[in-house]
């Protein structure tokens, strides 16, 4: 099963597989895999994100995006997280964020200006797509990058293409399942190498705010569609 459904057992290929960190529950492991590879394989490996720099994050308070912020901290660089609702702010924080924007009553693109002093940030992790990515590019500093990993207010943009040529913006993006079978193997490899360790010394821990039985994966779906979540919701087997 590639994706799209959810199984008790799964067939896939040893390269593609991750120890579970030490101390770490079944629950816990299982909230790894599909944050972490997205994260690493397109804000580290496509973005080119580095220590000192600073990244605005979007969907902070998701669990993406909490594994971004927390990954992107630990690393060294300065992260700045949007999320909708100020009630999130504080957990936002928690996980690193030295800046929390809230997109629906702030103006996110002049809190980053602000922040960094009018210089723009480094990098741009965004989940929202549609009507974001030409704030996105009015927020990037020059040479700055954009990685998109979703398109949650829409797939369709209409840019300024001269703003992304004169600041020499590079915008990629990518999904996960498509991908080749080495390309795969070469994003756990790099986990296993940069990160793993981070999870046996509990320098990172996912943030799961609830789980439920396999039989009840619609009120998980809900949960999620809700927005009401904190980082991951965990489906658990044999309970």
């Amino acid at each position: 099963m590639p994706g799209g459904g959810y199984g008790e057992y799964v067939l896939t290929y040893a390269a593609h597989c991750l120890p579970i960190p030490t101390g770490f529950s079944y629950v816990q492991a299982a909230a790894l895999p599909e944050t972490f590879f997205t994260v690493w394989g397109n804000l580290f490996m496509r973005a080119g994100l580095k220590a000192g720099e600073t990244v605005l994050i979007h969907g902070g308070s998701g669990g993406i995006g909490s594994t971004a912020i927390q990954l992107a901290s630990v690393l060294g660089s300065k992260v700045i997280a949007t999320t909708g609702q100020d009630e999130k702010r504080e957990y936002c924080l928690s996980l690193g964020a030295l800046e929390v924007i809230n997109y629906r009553t702030q103006h996110f693109v002049e809190a980053a200006m602000a922040f960094t002093q009018d210089k723009g940030v480094n990098v741009v992790f965004d989940i929202a797509g549609g009507d974001f990515i030409n704030l996105n590019l009015q927020a990037l500093a020059m040479d700055g990058r954009m990685v998109s990993v979703a398109m949650q207010r829409g797939p369709r943009a209409e840019i300024e293409l001269f703003r992304l040529m004169a600041k020499r913006i590079v915008w990629t993006g990518s999904t996960l399942r498509p991908q080749s079978v080495e390309a795969k193997a070469e994003i756990a490899k790099q986990l296993r190498e940069r990160v793993w360790p981070l999870l046996d010394s509990h320098q990172i821990v996912p943030n799961i705010f609830a789980t439920f039985p396999l039989s009840e994966a619609a009120k998980a779906h809900a949960l999620m569609e809700s927005g009401a979540h904190r980082g991951k919701v965990v489906l658990t087997l044999g309970e």
